[in-house]
This record gives C-alpha cells, sequence and structure tokens, in this order.
C-alpha cells in the first residue's frame, strides 16, 4: 500500500524525523499540530481561541494535501496547558467539526513545545 507523507515545514518535522499527516490507503493520521507556521512562529497569541483557529486551519491543509478533508475526521485529541481555556477551545473545534462530530478527547498537559496554549491531532478515515 502507498504510504503518502506530507510536511508543513515547520523546524519541528525535519529535527524530530516526523511527518505533519501521514496517509496509507483510506487511513489518516495528523501529526500534533500547533499553532506554529513554516519559520516557527507562534499565531494567535495568547489566545486559545486563534491558536486552536489557526491550528484546524493547518490540519485542513495537511488533509487537503493528502486527498482528504475535514468531513473526513473520525477522532480528535486536544491538548491544552490551561484548563481554564477550554471553553474557548471547544467553542473554535465545534464552528470547525460541529457538523461532522468526530470523536473528542480534550485534556491538560503540563506544557506543550515553546509555550504553546495548544495541541490537536486528528485522525481519518477516506471514502
Amino acid at each position: 500500500m502507498e504510504r503518502r507523507l506530507v510536511s508543513s515545514n515547520t523546524p519541528w518535522e525535519a529535527l524530530a524525523g516526523y511527518s505533519r499527516a501521514v496517509r496509507v490507503g483510506n487511513n489518516i493520521w495528523v501529526a500534533g499540530t500547533t499553532a506554529s507556521d513554516e519559520r516557527g512562529d507562534l499565531h494567535g497569541g495568547d489566545s486559545p481561541y486563534e491558536q486552536t483557529r489557526y491550528i484546524l486551519d493547518k490540519i485542513e491543509r495537511a488533509l487537503r494535501e493528502a486527498g482528504a478533508s475535514l468531513a473526513d475526521v473520525v477522532r480528535t485529541r486536544v491538548y491544552i496547558t490551561r484548563m481554564e481555556d477550554w471553553q474557548e477551545v471547544a467553542r473554535a473545534h465545534g464552528e470547525v467539526f460541529g457538523q461532522i462530530r468526530p470523536a473528542n478527547t480534550l485534556v491538560q498537559v503540563a506544557g506543550l513545545v515553546d509555550g504553546r496554549l495548544v495541541e490537536i491531532e486528528a485522525d481519518g478515515l477516506v471514502g
């Protein structure tokens, strides 16, 4: 089966040896994604909502490049560093996935790379 790799060209992908997304057959996995651009710069400032929207747009781009869409997502995992941010993060997630309604988990973690507030993974099944 063909293995298709997608990169968003962040500095960490080459350093750590991973892909933004991997598609094998009809399965697609999107790695933990933060609000970082290809230079490693943070988008969304200190706003958990804005960081989440940037992340979900980045995930959507990776899915498209792999021949999938947000509608193909069956599971998301959301990691936050401050529990008080959960409603803003959930609101942004709901704006994107409200009709798709993948299985979802949201957990608080001790910290993320360079003080990021949110990180999201997504798994999908195409077709």
